[in-house]
């Protein structure tokens, strides 16, 4: 019957159910006549006008509160407040009739009871449709998952009020840290101890666990993670708070677990002063905008209210893109900023000079950059004029235009690189530290750090991806390690950073841990409810395979070519004291690296990088 009525249109059901609140006023004026004159009621003389009087005041004031509007199955308390208002007001109308017009045989002090009984009909009648429609179809869909909610507070109540709306999952019940809420039960779902959850999910079969722990810290989350590693469920989570702030949670909302949600450290509050001291009111560039770090540059950037913000990008989807994220963020924020897409590239330093001469920008973030290690080892000549020359032709570009600051964001791969990409960064910081001594008026500074999550080409989206076609994961080395840092924490401290730059800086982010990449591939398939597969297992789910060091790939990255990083005023940032060779000494290996470049030279370009890059050997080695 329930997928009947809900498989009704729209305005039939609203026909229904006008219908059904017009025979409640009527049976709520005939019971509240029978109650107040003590006997069974059969209306006579001016009585009838009080029977067709109650449903002509109360369907159009419940139409202008929206309450036809409303979709049984999901409404709530606000419903019931709106249900509230518009019988009040409906009340008062009904009650100035009565006493207005004085018909004989008609009790004033109806205009008062025949109300109330007609909220409770009213509510009483959305509160049983709400839970009959809810269980439309639960007994006859079969359910995929028997599911356990880690948090049994806010956040996982709406959650189990949101499962009874689906048929995927089965609730068997909450587990929470709050000795004062085991052993109890929320809304009739009982709530566990942590310490019972091997036993919970061998007695009850439980497939699935979900995160409902929104407001929790990231050292809390990746605790409770770790503590679900061993069992054969699929761990997923809730949004955070902000993403929850709609009020109701559906399935929909479950995600996967992220590298994030495994990283065990807090990001460090930003500090505002820093990230508008070069911003507010400025004209800022922002090359490589369609990218992710740029991208993510350019969301940061536009808070702090530029007067203009210039995106360019030698991609056009990835520039409209932005482009049209940053106007919708403008328009949700009422941020005056003006916002000014470029095509262009860093390789053409005609472009770049129009561009700086045009809209005289003070600050530049230069993002612009190919990053992929073995796609710049395999186009080293391309690799080398987008990193290093474009680097020095967006630099020039801004010295001649008079820009007071140049933030170019660099890498660990810089650090005594292995791969061509890594050594062309390292270039491109010289570039800036001999430019930085050339050019005071131009305060030059580099920020360098290792992975972000969620970048083009992360590991965590390959897995998976890997994952889902059933593996194998494939690792290069078991003993491959890397810094991770999220998109967002690492776009502030870059502003930041490139805010306390005195001139020829190499600033570096502290990364936090190192990940063995092995491991990570470990623990995503074990969240994801699955075994690997592997000699001692050989019954597994998923195989995660070993396919070999790709051309210029380390086994570890590193931040810093010398000793002792020097601290600076915020936490996470420091500063480092790396050799450079001056301008008159660099230019003549730039104009051999460009000659290079352009005849396709690899000897040519590897000659010049060895020669001027601490530390570079141009075939992969386990350092």
């Amino acid at each position: 019957m329930q997928s009947r009525v809900l498989g009704w249109s729209r305005s039939v059901k609203q026909l229904v159910v006008v219908a059904v609140d017009v025979v409640l006023a009527l049976f709520s004026t005939w019971l509240a006549f029978t109650l107040r004159l003590e006997q069974l009621n059969w209306p006579t003389g001016a009585q009838w006008w009080v029977y067709g009087l109650a449903p002509f005041l109360s369907i159009p004031i419940f139409v202008k509160f929206g309450l036809y509007r409303a979709i049984f199955r999901y409404t709530g308390q606000a419903a019931l407040q709106a249900t509230g208002k518009a019988v009040a007001i409906y009340a008062m109308l009904l009650s100035g009739v009565l006493l207005w017009s004085h018909w004989p045989g008609v009790p004033r002090s109806l205009g008062v009871l025949q109300p109330l009984i007609f909220l409770f009909l009213v509510g009483g009648s959305r509160a049983w449709a709400r839970f009959w429609l809810a269980d439309a179809g639960h007994t006859s869909v079969m359910q995929s998952g028997r599911l356990l909610i880690y948090g049994a507070g806010t956040a996982g109540a709406q959650t189990a009020a949101a499962l009874r709306l689906s048929s995927q999952y089965g609730l068997i019940g909450f587990v929470d840290d709050d000795v004062a809420k085991i052993g109890r039960s929320v809304n009739g779902i009982p709530v566990y101890c942590p310490s019972d959850i091997r036993q919970v999910i061998a007695r009850q079969g439980v497939t699935d666990i979900l995160l409902a722990l929104p407001s929790v810290t990231r050292e809390r989350r990746n605790t409770i993670v770790q503590s679900l590693r061993d069992f054969p469920v699929h761990v997923r989570t809730l949004p955070g708070l902000s993403d929850l702030a709609s009020g109701r949670v559906t399935v929909n909302d479950f995600r996967e677990l992220d590298i994030e949600d495994l990283l065990g450290r807090e990001p460090v509050p930003p500090r505002n002063d820093l990230l508008a001291q070069e911003l507010k009111g400025q004209v800022v560039l922002v090359t490589g905008a369609g990218g992710s770090i740029g991208s993510e540059l350019t969301r940061q950037i536009v808070l702090q209210q530029p007067r203009q913000l210039l995106l360019l990008d030698h991609n056009e989807f990835g520039l409209y893109t932005i482009h049209q994220e940053l106007q919708a963020m403008c328009a949700a924020s009422d941020l005056t900023v003006e916002l000014v897409p470029l095509l262009g590239s860093v390789t053409n330093p005609q472009r770049l000079q129009a561009v700086c001469e045009t809209w005289q920008p003070a600050t530049v973030y230069h993002a612009a950059a190919y990053k992929h290690v073995p796609m710049v080892e395999d186009n080293p000549g391309e690799g080398v004029r987008n990193n290093v020359l474009g680097t020095l032709n967006m630099a020039q570009a801004a010295v001649a235009s008079g820009a007071r600051r140049f933030v170019l964001i660099s890498t660990d791969k810089a650090v005594r690189p292995t791969n061509i990409m890594g050594a062309s960064k390292r270039m491109a910081e010289l570039v800036l530290q001999a430019l930085a001594a050339q050019n005071p008026a131009t305060t030059f500074c580099m920020v360098r750090f290792g992975n972000v999550l969620g970048s083009s080409g992360s590991v965590v989206p390959l897995f998976r991806k890997q994952l889902a076609a059933g593996g194998p994961l494939t690792v290069t080395h078991a003993e491959v390690t890397r810094y991770f840092m999220t998109i967002p924490e690492a776009a502030q401290l870059v502003l930041q950073a490139g805010a306390m730059g005195q001139g020829g800086d190499v600033f570096l982010l502290d990364m936090g841990e190192p990940v063995k990449i092995i491991d990570l591939a470990r623990r995503m398939v074990a969240l994801s409810g699955l075994r690997v597969r592997d000699a001692a297992h050989p019954d597994g789910d998923i195989e995660i395979a070993v396919t070999g060091l790709r051309p210029g790939e380390k086994l570890y990255e590193e931040l810093l070519i010398g000793d002792n990083p020097a601290p600076t005023e915020h936490p996470r940032i420091m500063k480092a004291h790396e050799d450079y060779l001056d301008w008159a000494t660099l230019a003549p290996y730039l104009q051999r690296l460009q000659a290079a470049a352009e005849a396709g030279d690899v000897v040519g370009i590897k000659a010049v990088l060895r020669t001027c890059v601490h530390g570079y050997a141009d075939a992969p080695v386990e350092v």
